[in-house]
């Protein structure tokens, strides 16, 4: 998914009740192209650029496309990162400068990674009446972070828990583990929690973590979420408690990693290292070059999505707090 925001607005956190929980409150974000849908952005912001190596977190719909069209995204480039898609309901095309042709569906994870640098499209299928996702973005340490371009795909099972089931999609979690490998110590999970119950989970204490509230009522040690908003518990604790507080079943994805202590230049769809290096890619992507390859098939009303032109200041580096 690309990120249209040129000159992109700052997030709101809050401290709420709750032990060590810091709670990030989303904005709502046009997705860019000829037929634009609403997102809720919670990372990165000012106060918290990552939780991991997790950089970037869109959480959109339930929206009804059948008749505004839904998603299109034209061929649009990225560079030093993963994408992570994860839908909810609805369904995908996938197309990339590799040759990969993917359909993104419900509980299955479609990971891309950019490297060097990759073109990608993702559009809605016709069959689509309800979309429902989150779009991740996975920032590469720089020893990998030229790596080869790549594409993986997993359905991960249905986990029975007490009180509720989980999908692992990246590291380990509740005694089970992807097989998709990562660049960085990471953990991804659907949560869905019953009415009324608590689910209480042993978590690496190395790791700092990030619960994404998508439907229900869910407190996580003590503090209450809203649709969208981002709970961010700091690494120490080896335990973890997610409570459903209402009626009808909670959905969240929990995210975690050790923390990512290099500093990030992040503009548009690149993460680089320098203001310079971002100029580098815009530049390339603007010449369509090979740097990026090109993506066969994609039948939209434009060839690809140029860039926004860069800022009159220097992009500072990102940060997380001490």
């Amino acid at each position: 998914m690309s990120n249209t925001e040129a000159d992109p607005a700052e997030l709101l956190c809050s401290e709420r009740p709750g032990e060590g929980v810091t709670v990030l409150t989303p904005r709502d974000v046009p997705l860019g192209g000829p037929r634009a849908i609403r997102v809720r952005r919670t990372l990165p912001q000012r106060q918290r650029s990552l939780i991991g190596a997790w950089c970037f977190a869109d959480h959109y719909g339930p929206q009804d496309v059948s008749e505004s069209g839904g998603m299109d995204v034209a061929p649009h480039p990225h560079t030093g990162l993963q994408t992570a898609s994860w839908l909810f309901s609805g369904e995908i095309e996938h197309r990339d400068s590799i040759g990969t042709t993917a359909m993104v569906r419900p509980g299955e994870l479609n990971l891309m990674t950019a490297g060097h640098g990759i073109a990608h499209s993702e559009v809605s299928t016709p069959d689509t009446s309800v979309l429902h996702g989150v779009q991740l973005w996975i920032a590469l340490p720089d020893e990998h972070r030229d790596t080869a371009r790549d594409f993986r795909h997993y359905a991960p099972p249905l986990l029975e828990l007490p009180g509720a089931t989980a999908r692992v999609f990246l590291g380990s979690l509740a005694g089970t583990t992807s097989p998709v490998p990562a660049f960085t110590p990471l953990l991804g999970a659907e949560l869905t929690i019953e009415p009324g119950a608590t689910l209480a989970l042993d978590v690496d204490p190395a790791f700092e973590h990030g619960v994404l509230q998508d439907i229900g009522s869910v407190t996580v040690a003590g503090a209450a979420l809203s649709t969208g908003e981002l709970a961010y518990l700091a690494p120490g604790a080896g335990r973890l408690e997610l409570t459903n507080s209402g009626g009808e079943p909670a959905r969240v994805l929990l995210l975690g990693g050790t923390p990512f202590t290099e500093e990030l230049v992040m503009w548009w769809n690149f993460v680089g290292r320098s203001h310079e290096e971002i100029a580098e890619y815009r530049e390339a992507w603007q010449a369509q070059a090979d740097r990026f390859g090109h993506v066969e098939g994609y039948q939209g009303t434009t060839a690809w999505l140029p860039a926004p032109t860069l800022p009159q200041v220097r992009i500072k580096p990102r940060r997380n707090p001490s």
